[in-house]
């Protein structure tokens, strides 16, 4: 837990550098961002070929998957709907509650409740040495799936905000893609799988997804086209093929080269930081600015920072409290599923180690004031995520307790001679 209580310590620190970081940084603070958003994404992309090199399908057993998606799926779904429901009718007052301009910047606003940090957590879990886990194994694709979720959801409600564009459909078109690639070529390609190689594919992959970026701005900067590196990152690792000897069962984390495991560990610590840089200033979100990646200044009724009521900072603390326990409950599906493959113990320990938000969170809430929404929603909001991601160890100290239980509780059935089955 030592290794998880630094990655805490190293969030804290970028998260409050990232709230001075506009007073530090002056009129160069748009360019300092730029930089943060593509480094932040290739130690993302880092990790997440990690662990593609380490995911296993069955292909003789896929409707497990499609279980797993729809478990993904409404643990991306429930957090966010809550979260909407909550900003409407606790947030709003009452006269407003049939005005469409008011749900539409609420579910987008929202959506920052949705996804957990894949990064987080992946690099999180293997440093409390949760890597040889059926928890990992499963948090890793429902985390996934989950991401995926919310970036497929994010397409309508652009949609919603500035009416159908044809970069939306690409960008569908790309994520299935990949996904079909991943599945026909698994283990297919034989790349070098050194850790200098592996972070030099993540830059390569950034700088591809960038340059994408920034041509379709060109052609539209209302809706440019954005791919998040963890799907392709991912698939990456998947279609990579194991070296000869590798275990296929092996224990991801578990490093055999050091140098590799201090390049991990390097680059997980250098991630965390850089998550909390990532997340937008305050002011901002209060004043309803736009957004530090420049994704354009889109105008829309800005119904949300018109008519919810202005706030004390002790009734937004208060809200962010609420806001945090109603989407960390949303969360919580996955607890009442696999009960024939796992002890409650473990389920609720996917759970709960679904909870920590980040990078594609923080995201989310770029978009939203890109699109001229803020107020106090947007503030609850982002202290909401900032809160999550303090909490972070806290809850894989959790995790760890929880698989700790469910271990005493087998070596009791075991000792007492009773099955041991799932509870």
């Amino acid at each position: 837990m030592k290794k998880v209580l630094v990655y805490s310590v190293l969030l804290l620190i970028g998260l409050i550098a990232s709230q001075f970081l506009p007073d530090w940084t002056g009129d160069r603070y748009r360019a300092v961002v730029q930089w943060i958003m593509p480094l932040t994404m290739v130690c993302l992309a880092y990790i997440m070929i990690g662990v593609g090199r380490e995911f296993e399908i069955d292909k003789n057993n896929l409707r497990q998957y499609g279980w797993d998606y729809v478990v993904g799926a409404t643990a991306a779904a429930f957090p966010w709907i809550f979260c909407c429901l909550y900003f409407v009718f606790v947030l709003i007052p009452g006269d407003y509650w049939g005005n469409w301009p008011i749900w539409k910047e609420s579910l987008l606003a929202s959506r920052f409740a949705a996804p957990t940090s894949a990064g987080v957590l992946f690099s999180m879990l293997a440093a409390a040495g949760l890597a040889a886990t059926w928890v990992f194994k499963k948090a890793r694709i429902l985390a996934i799936f989950d991401d995926l979720d919310t970036v497929l959801l994010m397409i309508p409600l652009k949609m919603a905000m500035v009416g159908f564009r044809w970069q939306l459909a690409f960008i569908i078109v790309v994520m299935v893609a990949q996904v079909c690639i991943g599945y026909r070529y698994l283990r297919a390609w034989n790349l070098p799988g050194s850790w200098k190689a592996v972070l030099g594919y993540s830059v390569v992959m950034v700088i591809i997804v960038e340059i994408v970026h920034h041509l379709s701005m060109r052609v539209d900067q209302n809706v440019p086209i954005h791919i998040e590196v963890l799907l392709p990152a991912f698939v990456l690792g998947c279609l990579m093929r194991h070296p000869d000897g590798h275990d296929a069962h092996g224990h991801h984390g578990h490093e055999t080269d050091p140098g590799a495991a201090r390049a991990g560990t390097w680059i997980s610590g250098a991630f965390m930081v850089l998550v909390g840089l990532s997340m937008p200033s305050i002011a901002d979100i209060k004043s309803g600015g736009g957004g530090p990646e420049g994704l354009g200044e889109t105008v829309t009724e800005g119904a949300l920072l018109a008519f919810t009521p202005a706030m004390e900072w002790g009734t937004i603390a208060f809200h962010v409290l609420v806001v945090t326990l109603v989407t960390n409950l949303g969360k919580m599906f996955p607890a009442l599923c696999y009960r024939r493959e796992a002890a409650w113990q473990e389920r609720l320990a996917v759970a709960v180690g679904m909870w920590p938000r980040g990078e594609v969170g923080a995201g989310v809430l770029v978009i939203s004031l890109s699109y001229g929404i803020g107020g106090p929603v947007v503030v609850i909001a982002m202290l909401s995520l900032t809160l999550n991601l303090i909490l972070t160890g806290v809850f894989i100290w959790w995790v760890r307790r929880l698989l700790a239980s469910a271990d005493r509780d087998r070596a009791r059935r075991a000792a007492l001679g009773t099955p041991g089955a799932p509870g």
